[in-house]
């Protein structure tokens, strides 16, 4: 069992590749996410600029020719956890960083990773250790690093993060991080957070166990789809989830110019950060819950009724996202009912309703209930395990390439 939202990687086949399918192989598998989440309709209106992503994970290699120039890299809230002069592994965090804001590399950008965002910057804030890190036991047991979350949204928020990607999962929710979410909420930072990958668990055969800090209404729970964008058998379906995106076989940068394809909700949740990326530099004043009403309402994909605990809302679009965004720009969110709802504070029970939204003629809307919340006990979960199809870039591509 992982705790405090570490990854688990397990390195699979060598990535074998002839000619590319576009520009390279690396492009052409990302094809099928490219397609679903419309990003070559929605970069047309934004690709990120002047937005800059905080990825709270095991860091980020600021040096991959697919993320150079973009990464800024952060405080490491883990360190004295691994023995002194252990270099971090960073492969959790690479990847996710990629997704969100790569840029790709040589003529024009065409080879290696483009993330949803490729114009936005990364800060990388390290707050948990992978599992075959050294430290990873005294990570995860020392009294020390319980609020390494908490501290890096906080982090993270003070160093000008638009948007905190947090691709980690746990079962205890601590005041500390309840705290700090409110803290980010109240900046107009938009959280976005991984339901986890326990979908197999269920609590009394109704749900599968909530993960924090994506519980915590105001944060953007994100479930993962297979290749039909239906749940992905791993993905947690609870009430907490708000979006769904594309989480199986997914494309992704490693540190030292290697290259990933992986499944979890991690993968999915980079997707959506990105998508919130997009929405941000475009209307930067937008606060977090009209951003997340920009999601849902362009999500495509909607299961019957609308909602379901899955994917919540669908499948999420950037082009159509933005299109909502543009709607809701010129409106302001206010509290609704008899007391309004700390966003930082469960409901009765643990759950809250979908989000719903009035448009009014005083150009407000009115946000009920965001995101689901309940306080489980037990150990934390894990992230699933990743699997990683590893390679290092040819060095037969070209100078002009490279």
């Amino acid at each position: 069992m992982l705790r405090r939202g570490t990854a688990a990687v397990a390195v699979a086949m060598l990535l074998c590749g002839a000619a590319p399918a576009w520009a390279d192989d690396v492009r052409g598998g990302q094809r099928p996410v490219i397609k679903t989440l419309a990003l070559t309709q929605a970069w047309r209106t934004s690709k990120g600029d002047g937005v800059t992503v905080a990825v709270l994970d095991s860091g980020v290699d600021p040096h991959h020719r697919d993320l150079a120039g973009s990464v800024r890299v952060g405080k490491d809230f883990t360190e004295g956890a691994n023995p002194p002069g252990v270099a971090p592994s960073r492969l959790h965090g690479t990847y996710m960083a990629s997704l969100i804001a790569g840029h790709g590399h040589g003529n024009g950008g065409n080879l290696g990773i483009i993330g949803v965002a490729p114009e936005a910057d990364v800060l990388s804030v390290r707050v948990i250790l992978e599992d075959e890190e050294p430290g990873f036991r005294e990570f995860n047991s020392a009294e020390r690093f319980e609020d390494v979350v908490a501290q890096g949204i906080r982090y993270a928020v003070d160093e000008g993060a638009d948007v905190i990607n947090m691709s980690i999962s746990k079962e205890l929710a601590t005041r500390e991080e309840r705290a700090a979410i409110r803290y980010a909420i109240s900046k107009g930072v938009v959280l976005v957070a991984a339901a986890g990958n326990d979908g197999d668990r269920k609590i009394d055969g109704d749900f599968a166990p909530y993960s924090y800090p994506a519980a915590f209404p105001g944060v953007v729970s994100v479930g993962a789809t297979d290749r039909l964008l239906r749940r992905a058998t791993f993905s947690n379906w609870n009430s907490s989830v708000l979006v769904a995106a594309p989480g199986v076989d997914i494309m992704g940068a490693g540190p030292g110019d290697e290259y990933w394809v992986g499944r979890g909700t991690s993968q999915a949740t980079a997707l959506v950060s990105g998508i919130a990326a997009l929405i941000k530099a475009k209307y930067p004043g937008m606060s977090p819950p009209l951003v997340a009403r920009a999601l849902t309402a362009g999500a495509t994909d909607r299961p019957p009724g609308g909602y379901d605990t899955g994917t919540g809302f669908g499948v999420v679009n950037a082009a159509r996202a933005l299109s909502e965004a543009r709607k809701l720009a010129g409106y302001t969110e206010t509290a609704a009912g008899d007391q309004a709802q700390d966003p930082a504070e469960p409901l009765a029970g643990g759950r809250t309703a979908p989000i719903e939204v009035i448009v009014r003629d005083d150009k407000r809307v009115t946000v009920y209930a965001a995101i689901a919340a309940a306080a489980a006990v037990g150990a934390f979960a894990s992230l699933g395990v990743i699997f990683i199809l590893v390679r290092r870039v040819r060095r037969a591509y070209s100078s002009q390439d490279a």
